[in-house]
């Protein structure tokens, strides 16, 4: 019976961390920034900034193809407006990760819709209305879709970083290469200036 009643509590504290985790809050505010083409700031009624990452969605970087165009894309919808953000999680950032409304439009499919960014697929797998959006987008060939092959960002995100630890590893070569070639530079004065040492006075005592 005691075992019985330990596991129904464990059970039901596990159940209200779930939904304690799982809680949904609101924040509404005047938005002040625009980041890019996924990210804003909102100013709230206090006062304070919050940085928000529209939930399941990618936008172009601001150096990437359709980047600049992506950023006015959020911007003209929601610049100096009065939105609603729905969320209940922050990013490793510190960034709340949401979904935005304006009125009764949802911004981040809004968004995707026009080709603006893509359905981020890796943090909202199940998300069926961004799929939608996408699908829709590319299928009709607007914004971004209108190349070819336009580059995903968080691939365009992942090349960056290798090339910038390509250059970090071929900078740490290069120097190490110049600690030889002074070393060698101060053997060559040496010799110059005192004589090469014989092998008598190179001899370990």
């Amino acid at each position: 019976m005691r075992t019985f009643t330990a596991i129904a509590l464990l059970l039901s504290s596990s159940l209200v961390f779930a939904r304690t985790e799982r809680e949904v809050h609101e924040l509404r505010g005047e938005v002040v920034a625009i980041a890019d083409g996924d990210t804003l700031t909102v100013l709230d009624a206090n006062k304070v900034q919050h940085k928000i990452r529209l939930a399941g969605i990618d936008a172009p970087e601001k150096k990437q193809a359709f980047g600049t165009a992506a950023r006015k894309a959020l911007g003209d919808k929601v610049h100096r407006n009065k939105v609603r953000v729905v969320w209940n999680e922050k990013d490793r950032y510190g960034r709340i990760l949401g979904d935005v409304y304006l009125d009764d439009r949802h911004i981040n499919r809004e968004i995707v819709s026009e080709g603006a960014a893509w359905w981020y697929r890796k943090y909202a797998p199940k998300d069926r209305e961004l799929e939608r959006a996408e699908t829709e987008a590319r299928n009709d060939r607007r914004g971004l879709w209108k190349d070819d092959n336009p580059e995903p960002p968080w691939q365009w995100r992942k090349q960056k970083r290798a090339k910038t630890e390509a250059t970090t590893g071929s900078r740490k070569i290069g120097e190490s290469g110049r600690v030889l070639l002074h070393w060698d530079w101060l053997t060559n004065w040496v010799e110059y200036r005192y004589g090469k040492p014989t092998p008598a006075e190179t001899k370990t005592p």
